[in-house]
């Protein structure tokens, strides 16, 4: 698909100016600010226009393919979907296009890139939904732009040659813990596969800080952490897991919104009320957190803002590939349901 010529109006409408105030300065007739003309300039590159006024420097056009890779199906979730709508929008406004790969297991076994997927032709790479650590450090070596969202667990104690940006977890993660707490916890439980991606373990780690700082000690026998994520979406093993445990906690953190509706299922066939009988928290902010009854205590993620903010980062890091590693994270906001007081 051949990529939308850009013109003066484009740039006009992106700075809030006038079409004759951007011609002004491309066509060096009439005085214009310097600020206005810096700016002006900045977009006119960030979109890929090629017309500069002749007293400039040569610009770098900048355009080309992000290739996108990914394990999941991006839309089949509430992340995913808002981010790679904002991400799309973004990096198309920029002057490129996308093309998306799913990654398969024996890909990631063999650390090897989609057959369609031309290298040579590709200007930068997301990686989201990617939680191998030897797939990603492959990748990294690819001398490639490229940016990951969210990473293994523990990639913060990590040195990844590439930008990376998340979702903040752990404070909202206290935050929740330390309302359960006052809520009248003094035994809390973690579900969740902890290995399973770096946001997950970094729940763990404010669900741990939480516990510290209220002077109460991790019970590992209280958590159901189980490896393999894709089992805590099945009803009946929870209800497996939860008569493992000798005395339910008073509370469970879950390590998202998905676990913790199921969780709630399982619990509500035990004949246990919430959040009487017992509080529950998630996290991703989904839709189906408010919906579900009672509604779930969770936090809220701006996905469509960590689009737009990966779309610039990614940008960024082609235009001025020597430029250190951005590593970033991006707020997050408790939002409380009838499944805490």
């Amino acid at each position: 698909m051949a990529m939308k010529r850009i013109t003066m109006q484009d740039i006009a409408d992106a700075c809030g100016l006038s079409r004759n105030t951007v011609s002004k300065i491309f066509n060096e007739r009439g005085e214009v600010p310097e600020a206005t003309r810096k700016m002006v300039l900045e977009k006119a590159r960030q979109l890929g226009y090629y017309q500069l006024p002749a007293k400039e420097e040569p610009a770098v056009v900048y355009g080309g393919t992000i290739a996108v890779l990914t394990q999941n199906k991006l839309l089949s979730h509430n992340f995913g979907a808002y981010f790679i709508t904002s991400f799309t929008d973004h990096i198309s406004r920029a002057g490129y296009t996308m093309q998306m790969y799913k990654v398969s297991p024996e890909e990631i076994e063999e650390k090897s890139l989609p057959p369609h997927l031309d290298l040579e032709q590709t200007t930068g790479i997301l990686g989201i939904e990617l939680f191998d650590r030897d797939y990603i450090d492959a990748i990294c070596t690819l001398h490639k732009p490229t940016l990951f969202v969210d990473g293994y667990a523990r990639t913060n104690k990590a040195l990844i040659g590439c930008d990376f940006v998340s979702m903040e977890n752990i404070s909202s993660e206290i935050a929740l813990v330390k309302r359960m707490i006052e809520g009248g916890a003094k035994r809390l439980g973690f579900v969740g596969d902890i290995g399973h991606c770096n946001s997950f373990y970094e729940r763990w780690v404010g669900f741990c800080a939480a516990l510290g700082d209220a002077g109460l000690s991790v019970d590992k026998t209280l958590c159901i952490l189980k490896e393999d994520s894709e089992l805590y979406g099945d009803t009946e093993w929870l209800l497996e897991q939860l008569s493992e445990i000798p005395e339910l906690p008073d509370a469970f953190a879950c390590a998202n919104d998905y676990i913790g509706i199921h969780l709630m299922t399982a619990l509500k066939k035990k004949g246990l009320s919430i959040p009487d009988d017992i509080m529950i928290a998630g996290f991703d902010g989904s839709p189906e957190a408010a919906i579900v009854e009672p509604s779930l205590t969770t936090a809220s993620i701006p996905s469509a803002d960590i689009g737009k903010l990966a779309a610039s980062l990614l940008t960024e890091r082609i235009r001025n590939p020597e430029f250190p590693y951005h590593w970033t994270y991006v707020k997050t906001s408790p939002v409380w349901g009838r499944s805490t007081p």
